[in-house]
């Protein structure tokens, strides 16, 4: 990078925010890593963006000194999403945590882009909505959208791209765009939206949101169930699917993980491969979907169902499940956590994590494996010491093998956290000859390679 250039564009910037352009050493270092073991690489300032039109004036600061822009919403990406690989400004949307509009009649809402998912539904607590997508961590909206994240309830209610309406984004020229709107389908020309959610700031720094919402269902029952094999959790899981059982969540947590997460959170589940479901409906009909998994799941070596229905008891185990990453770092104090994950078509699930789960014995490996499994995705976490190149080694072979096994059966190399730039080998790996049009799209709107560069593709 230019350091002229740089001194200019810091300059420029400080100018138009004052002291929310910041260059300390300590929130560079916040803003120049994620929750992940990759290496920091730190940004030379951070820009607290408070509105739309200041994120414009930025980008077009950086435009004119050719700055990169890494936009930052609360750093808990999984693949290096937020590293400042080659220097330059990230631009921290933290700041903008407005929730614009809330419309109840025909459930849906604007945000801006640093609103987080709990934020949000601690708003709409009263209106009898809420937002179901849900990562582990409290991420924000803008960054959800940014990598098209999912979570626990994506079996039923789909992920960021099934809910997400349209979109504020402001572009690497400075302008400022607005995708999708409010109506409920569209066939008015190129689907932008679709573009921008999952494209991980390459192309655009998103400011606002718009999303779907939904009814608080009238009854809810969460359940765990523990089972003799991994092997007759994962066909439980199948059969429930292939039969258009709606539940809302069914999540897998191997017996590392089991054993993980009873020490972390003071449960006291066996230690051996999990089911936690959650239904949703009526009375009826969640009665009825209980009873119909309760069958499958007893038919496949399930025992021990345990029920969840008071609204604290269903939180404090679905709480367990989303800090499943550190219950699994709390196995190994000291150590850093390489979190990766796959999807696969339904039917190829069992296959798949099984011949995963040999390689991570064969290896040697701590590894849990937990997973959104009711869509086939499924994540494991390394546990490890990155300065132990044999490990890492190990961790890679795992990995590899796991990425080119799924691709083989039809699957992506990641359900939901994203390229970054962590798995950009294993997207050209999947999507062949597709990545050149990928960097047709990517040149064409980003000429001078400064939205988050070095992510998703190689220019």
């Amino acid at each position: 990078m230019d350091a002229v250039k740089l001194e200019q564009g810091i300059a420029a910037l400080r100018s138009l925010l004052g002291d929310r352009l910041s260059t300390g050493q300590s929130v560079r270092q916040q803003h120049g890593e994620d929750v992940s073991y990759h290496a920091p690489a730190l940004p030379d300032a951070v820009a607290f963006a408070r509105s739309t039109e200041e994120v414009r004036q930025i980008v077009r600061i950086c435009a004119a000194h050719t700055l990169p822009i890494i936009p930052y919403g609360t750093g808990t990406s999984l693949e290096g999403h937020v590293m400042a690989l080659e220097g330059g400004i990230s631009i921290d949307l933290s700041g903008m945590d407005q929730i614009i509009e809330v419309n109840d009649a025909d459930q849906d809402c604007r945000v801006q882009a640093g609103v987080t998912r709990k934020q949000l539904n601690q708003y709409l607590h009263d209106t009898g909505l809420f937002f179901p997508i849900d990562p582990g961590a409290d991420a924000s909206l803008g960054g959800m959208a940014a990598t098209s994240a999912s979570g626990t309830n994506a079996v039923r209610y789909g992920t960021m791209r099934d809910n997400v309406m349209g979109l504020t984004v402001v572009t690497a020229d400075g302008r400022v765009i607005h995708t999708g709107g409010r109506a409920r389908k569209s066939s008015a020309g190129y689907d932008l939206t679709r573009l921008f959610v999952g494209s991980e700031g390459t192309l655009g720094v998103i400011t606002e949101v718009q999303l779907r919402l939904y009814g608080i269902p009238e009854a809810i029952a969460s359940a765990v169930c523990s089972f003799d094999s991994l092997e007759g959790a994962v066909d439980s899981v199948i059969q429930t699917i292939q039969l258009g059982v709606p539940v809302a969540r069914i999540e897998l947590l191997d017996e590392v993980q089991m054993d993980a997460v009873n020490r972390y959170s003071s449960l006291d589940y066996p230690v051996s491969p999990t089911l936690f479901y959650e239904f949703h409906g009526s009375p009826a009909g969640v009665a009825e979907q209980s009873e119909t998994v309760s069958e499958i799941a007893a038919d496949n070596g399930g025992a021990n169902f345990r029920w969840a229905t008071k609204t604290e008891d269903r939180n404090h185990l679905w709480q367990a499940r989303h800090d499943a990453y550190y219950a699994a770092l709390a196995l190994r104090p000291g150590a850093k956590g390489w979190p990766t994950d796959v999807c696969v078509p339904i039917s190829r699930l069992a296959e798949c994590i099984l011949a995963t789960k040999e390689d991570i014995r064969a290896e040697g490996l701590l590894a849990p494996i937990v997973g959104h499994v009711g869509d086939g995705n499924f994540h494991l976490v390394f546990v490890m010491d990155p300065a132990d190149k044999d490990e890492l080694a190990r961790a890679e072979r795992v990995n590899h093998r796991m990425i080119e096994r799924t691709i083989r059966l039809g699957g992506t190399c990641t359900g939901e956290h994203g390229i970054g730039y962590g798995k950009i080998a294993d997207l050209e790996a999947e999507k062949g000859d597709a990545i050149g049009l990928m960097r047709q799209i990517k040149q064409s709107l980003d000429p001078d390679n400064i939205m988050n560069p070095g992510k998703i593709l190689r220019i």
